[in-house]
């Protein structure tokens, strides 16, 4: 190392691997004047620190990260992939287990959407996994209005561009005609905002229904609707390539979270 380069890590890098928030938000944080290192409040990320460094933020002391963990989640419809909704609609972190850690999703599902949902405790395995360059295989099951034509879904998986935004090509099975509805199964590694939603009404059919069954090598399986389930760590080490060194972080079973009354929570029949 130079003499000039400061020593440790960015400080929105450290928060953004304890769990605290994305690098970006951490940014956001840092910017509001909600963190102090050292017993100063700071107002620029650029600034290195060490495991020396005291850091606090809004109040209360960062300890050291813990080992990266991943939970899998099956979203229900209904919930918005944010901590707070400014419309004040039910939100995915205000439906988990209230004995679940601070987390951070790995990219989101919209509103209308069900399925897998990673989980996080880690800022860096979350930007990690969210990258285009990881190219990971996102599989959905997909329900259309209607039907669709081998020659209308060749045109998905040849790539399309709906009001100039370019889509990657997509792996596009026709399953079954179930009665006034179809059932696709999708692939892509993209993961753009609502692609598959705008991909299906460009070629004339619209989504009344799609769940995330993978992320990768991760699946959803037998995950009922509002429950969360931690991999072991061997697993998280395996598929992200990380040390095999071993932790002390224990792995929990299952959790099921109670079916509330509200019909938002509730998962739409086939």
């Amino acid at each position: 190392m130079s003499e000039n380069t400061p020593r440790g890590d960015r400080i929105a890098k450290v928060l953004s691997r304890a769990g605290i928030a994305s690098r970006r938000e951490a940014e956001r944080m840092i910017a509001d004047g909600r963190v102090a290192v050292n017993g100063a409040v700071i107002d620029s990320p650029a600034m290195n620190v060490t495991g020396a460094d005291k850091i606090v933020v809004d109040g209360t002391p960062v300890g050291a990260p813990e080992p990266p963990r991943i939970w899998l989640y099956h979203k229900p419809a209904g919930l918005v992939t944010t901590e707070r909704d400014e419309r004040d609609r039910p939100t995915v972190f205000g439906n988990l287990p209230e004995d679940m850690p601070r987390v951070m999703s790995v990219g989101r599902l919209d509103l209308n959407s069900e399925g897998l949902l990673l989980l996080t405790n880690d800022g860096e395995i979350k930007r990690r996994l969210e990258l285009p360059s990881t190219g990971w295989l996102r599989r959905y099951r997909v329900r259309i209005k209607g039907s669709a034509s081998e020659k209308s879904l060749d045109q998905l998986r040849e790539g399309i561009t709906v009001e100039g935004v370019t889509y990657q090509p997509m792996n596009v099975t026709f399953d079954r005609q179930q009665g006034a509805n179809a059932w696709l199964t999708v692939a892509l590694r993209e993961g753009k905002n609502r692609e598959i939603r705008r991909a299906m009404e460009a070629i004339g059919v619209i989504v009344n229904r799609l769940i995330r069954v993978s992320y990768g090598p991760f699946q959803l399986g037998e995950l009922k609707a509002g429950a969360v389930e931690e991999l072991k760590q061997r697993v998280v080490r395996d598929q992200l390539g990380l040390s095999d060194k071993p932790t002390p972080t224990r792995v929990r079973k299952p959790i099921q979270r109670p079916a509330k009354s509200r019909s938002a929570g509730k998962k739409p029949k086939r």
